[in-house]
């Protein structure tokens, strides 16, 4: 797996260095995050550093759990959901891409759910990840 290329723990990321990252696909992140609080309004965003073998996440959640996470690398970012059994088979069951299906069937289940990522190397996959962020606002 390809590590974020934020990893200065001192210095929180900001939109000069996640545009310089991200390049062209900056509008797909952010597409997706507007796209989160337009459907969402009261959903709130941080930069996020988990422990010291970690790097800087950016993520987007409700009070009590984590909406959507959003992994910036270089030149594409990645997407992360936790998904409990009911969404999953909606993901599963719905019209998403089949290679996106893969990764959900595919996810190692915990307690908390499904989780798992999906690269977003062009702008093509956004409409899809829309629809698991509707599942996810779902339940």
């Amino acid at each position: 797996m390809v590590t974020s290329i934020f990893t200065n723990k001192a210095e929180i990321p900001n939109d000069f260095v996640l545009s310089e990252a991200l390049g062209e696909l900056l509008g797909a992140w952010m597409n997706l995050r507007e796209y989160v609080f337009e459907n969402y309004p009261k959903a709130t965003q941080e930069w996020n550093l988990p422990g010291q073998k970690y790097s800087w996440s950016f993520r987007i959640k409700d009070k009590k759990r984590a909406i959507i996470y959003l992994l910036p690398r270089d030149k594409f970012f990645l997407v992360a959901f936790v998904f409990g059994e009911k969404a999953s088979k909606e993901a599963l069951d719905s019209s998403i891409a089949p290679e996106i299906k893969t990764i959900i069937e595919s996810a190692r289940v915990y307690a908390e759910g499904r989780g798992f990522r999906i690269e977003v190397r062009t702008e093509s996959i956004v409409e899809d990840i829309k629809s698991l962020i509707d599942i996810k606002l779902k339940y």
